[in-house]
């Protein structure tokens, strides 16, 4: 088989996109205008934009893009913008329900009045818990009491007279004893002795006995009119008090409710408050009276502490009053732990006396509550974890109104007494911030998300690198630095972070937007710049903070490639093998991947036209990677013997692979082994290979190709580069290239090569050294090439099977002769 001179692998230019410092005319990037939002998110921008502008219900917003792209960031600028502007919302507060405490009353007011409002009921409790007892303390109330006392007390004592006089007259006298009242005969003013009683006639005694029955009466009659005495007694004294109380309430109180004449809930809550008053006046009698009896000094704090004037004060939900950072606006709030609780908002509890007690006071509000009127801002994935607070947000927002609910309530558990608070009109717009997966899974699962949240704010994770967007990035930098407090860079340090940001976009035309990463590579290549004494930030300091990184987290790597070296994993990488290539793979484990070499190895037989895949065989393949070995059976199947049946038995699998392997960047490994083994041509194994392939032979692009190019480079690296040892990638990847300084300068000396191919015969003809070939106007591949080897060993398994199936039908025969 003829050997062939085969062209160069690609040039260091096209291995790694640099970005020259020339273009940028500054010499600190302190000198450069910051940028005022995110450069290409302009789609993004302005369906935030859109969600925070239209009022009508449903448009809310779910904000998705991979971490990093600075979505809370431009969220929070835009609505900062959008919340100076709009005017503040109403103030909610909680008063009790003097008719039915259990469900306390909500209302509103407007912006900043709540905590003056609850200022003031506090005072007037202060107020009277001072002016009310001085007043029942003032002589007219002293003199009013006692002449209501005395006149009660001269009825009581006239009557005890009247009846005296009369039992007098018939010598009874009426005595006060421990159990009461009793009649006794009496001569000349003493009581007759019981033995001198004894004595007299029997005559005289039924006299004296009949006498004191009648007065019997007459004395229960006298005592039966105590009580009724007793009651005109407290009924004068109360109505007394309500004169007196409702002159001290009704002064203090008409002040407030002037204030609030044109507010009907509160009018009507003040006169709630003055019915109850009046009604309980005494409490501040036996507030005054307790503190006097106290043997400790008195410390001086406000009545309104005092639990028995609670239901008197007002609590406050929410406050949308200026404050000293400026005017009274719309309120921005980021929940970050959105339980049930910390969304709608709970009813807390307090221990007394063994119980669990509550009231209108202990009602404490949610993010809802704060940020209605204004916008809330919740990480998505944080939401959905927390039991309840999903169907808690979809209920709020699709009643309009906020209803303070508990777990028990939730999952129909309530089994003690609470309170029901009213619930709170809503007008709120919610920004949901998530990953993509999780926004397309809401949308194809929950039925009332896309109700709910009409508007998707899809932030980029890249944007297209033009000498403009280079431009605009540098700005960018430059704003982080200076909103971090980092060391400016120069010319040359901003072209090597414009150079990381397309080796993070794993695309040499694209610059990332995940500007989390970026923002921490810079500020450890300030750290490193602080280290050397440098005054700004230079390529030296950018390229150790990006070494750094990958050092730090290369323990893995460096174990997987300390392997290879030491020969415990089986990778070759010089001499020519049949049936067996290097594949790549890239590892994920923490933020750096990195990319590990696999030997794959293909056996073949003559055999029914199955390829087994190995992997899949034993459940350690993945759906795509199934699906590779398939389209590379088909190709095998259109391309070759067309006029035979395929009668090929083939295994392929990654050598000691003990993980799951998943993804079809290897099958056009697999079928250059294929190829390779069907032909009996040699695989020199100073190369690898990365790239997907389809059923008419052309090479596909893959993810990870730096990673993977870098991972076969350091084992060549570790074992002594030969100068004839490289990788084949796919053409359509060669855009994606940003590979390490290392791996071009070792390309640029000829030590390491990379190679592209668009098809699966530029690739084997790579690989082999020998023409793949291509189908004669005659049907044949030419003599010598690959796939003229492929053709003929399939044709030799055809007749194979065919003479096998002879001889099988000819035993057939012979068996039912013999029967």
């Amino acid at each position: 088989m003829p050997k062939l001179s085969l062209p160069p692998g690609l040039t260091a230019d096209q291995l790694r996109t640099a970005c020259d410092p020339a273009q940028f005319t500054f010499r600190s990037s302190s000198e450069l205008q910051p940028v005022p939002l995110l450069i290409g998110q302009e789609r993004a921008l302005d369906a935030l934009a859109l969600g925070a502008d239209i009022t009508a219900r449903g448009f809310n917003l779910f904000v998705l893009g991979p971490m990093g792209t600075g979505r809370h960031s431009a969220v929070r600028a835009l609505l900062e913008e959008r919340a100076v502007k709009a005017p503040a919302p109403a103030d909610w507060v909680y008063v009790n329900n003097f008719d039915d405490p259990r469900r306390p009353l909500a209302i509103s007011l407007p912006s900043g009045g709540a905590t003056a409002f609850r200022d003031r009921m506090t005072a007037l409790i202060d107020d009277l818990a001072t002016a009310v007892p001085s007043l029942f303390e003032s002589d007219d109330y002293r003199n009013r009491r006692r002449a209501i006392d005395s006149e009660i007390e001269t009825a009581q004592e006239a009557a005890f007279e009247e009846l005296k006089e009369k039992a007098g007259a018939e010598n009874i006298g009426i005595m006060r004893t421990p159990m009461g009242f009793a009649l006794a005969p009496v001569k000349d003013g003493q009581v007759v002795k019981p033995e001198v009683f004894n004595a007299l006639p029997e005559a005289e005694r039924a006299a004296t006995a009949e006498k004191i029955a009648r007065l019997q009466k007459d004395l229960e009659a006298v005592l039966q009119k105590m009580p009724e005495l007793e009651k005109q007694r407290r009924d004068r004294v109360r109505d007394l008090n309500a004169e007196l109380a409702e002159v001290a309430i009704g002064r203090s109180l008409s002040e407030i409710a002037a204030l609030y004449a044109d507010h009907a809930a509160i009018t009507r809550h003040l006169e709630a408050v003055r019915r109850d008053l009046i009604d309980n006046i005494a409490i501040f009698l036996k507030a005054e009276a307790e503190e006097q009896e106290t043997p400790f000094a008195k410390v001086e704090t406000s009545a309104a502490r005092d639990p028995r004037f609670r239901r008197y004060l007002v609590n406050v939900m929410v406050s949308n009053g200026a404050d000293g950072d400026g005017p009274a606006r719309a309120p921005i709030v980021s929940e970050d732990l959105p339980t049930l609780a910390n969304l709608a908002g709970r009813v807390e509890h307090i221990s007394h006396m063994g119980t669990l007690v509550t009231d209108f006071m202990l009602i404490k509000s949610g993010a809802l509550h704060r940020a209605n009127g204004g916008y809330l801002v919740i990480d998505a994935l944080r939401l959905l974890r927390e039991p309840f607070a999903w169907e808690a947000l979809k209920r709020c927002l699709r009643a309009g109104e906020v209803k303070i609910t508990s777990v028990p309530e939730e999952v129909g558990l309530q089994t003690t007494v609470s309170l029901e608070p009213d619930p709170i009109p809503l007008s709120v717009k919610v920004v949901l911030v998530g990953e993509r997966t999780l926004y397309y899974l809401l949308v194809a699962l929950e039925p009332d998300f896309e109700t709910l949240f009409k508007i998707a704010a899809d932030f980029e994770d890249e944007v297209e690198r033009t000498p403009e967007t280079t431009g605009l990035y540098a700005r960018l930098i430059g704003s982080i630095a200076k909103r971090e407090n980092l060391k400016a860079l120069n010319a040359k340090g901003m072209a090597r972070m414009v150079e990381e940001a397309a080796r993070q976009a794993e695309d040499s035309e694209r610059l990332t937007l995940r500007i989390g990463v970026m923002a921490e590579i810079l500020t450890e290549a300030d750290h490193w710049a602080g280290v050397r004494g440098g005054k700004q930030i230079s390529a030296k300091d950018v390229e150790r903070a990006v070494s750094e990184r990958v050092r730090r987290s290369g323990r893995i790597r460096d174990r997987s490639l300390d392997m290879i070296t030491r020969d415990i994993v089986l990778i070759d990488t010089d001499g020519e093998k049949t049936g067996q290539i290097n594949g790549l793979s890239v590892i994920t484990i923490g933020k750096e991947p990195f990319g590990r070499p696999a030997r794959i190895t293909a056996r073949v037989r003559m055999g029914t036209g199955k390829v087994i895949d190995i992997e899949r065989e034993v459940e350690l393949g993945g759906p795509l990677h199934s699906k590779g070995v398939l389209i590379l059976s088909g190709y095998l199947s259109a391309r070759f013997a067309l006029d035979e049946p395929v009668s090929l038995w083939a295994s392929l699998v990654f050598e000691q692979s003990y993980g799951g392997i998943d993804g079809d960047s290897a099958s056009s490994a697999e079928l250059y082994t294929l190829l390779s083994a069907l032909a009996e041509v040699p695989i020199f194994q100073g190369y690898a290979v990365t790239g997907s392939v389809n059923q008419l032979g052309e090479v596909q692009a893959i993810g990870g190709v730096n990673a993977k190019i870098e991972g076969f480079f350091d084992v060549c690296n570790a074992r002594g580069l030969t100068g004839r040892q490289g990788v084949l990638i796919p053409k359509s990847n060669i855009k994606h290239l940003m590979l390490r300084a290392d791996v071009v300068a070792a390309a640029k000396k000829k030590k390491f090569f990379v190679w592209p191919v668009s098809t699966i015969d530029e690739g084997i003809t790579r690989l082999t050294g020998i023409a793949a070939g291509e189908r004669g106007s005659d049907g044949r591949f030419p003599e010598g090439s690959v796939n003229a080897g492929v053709e003929a060993r399939l044709q030799a398994f055809a007749a194979s099977r065919r003479r096998f199936g002879a001889k099988a039908d000819v035993a057939s025969h012979s068996e039912e002769g013999v029967e």
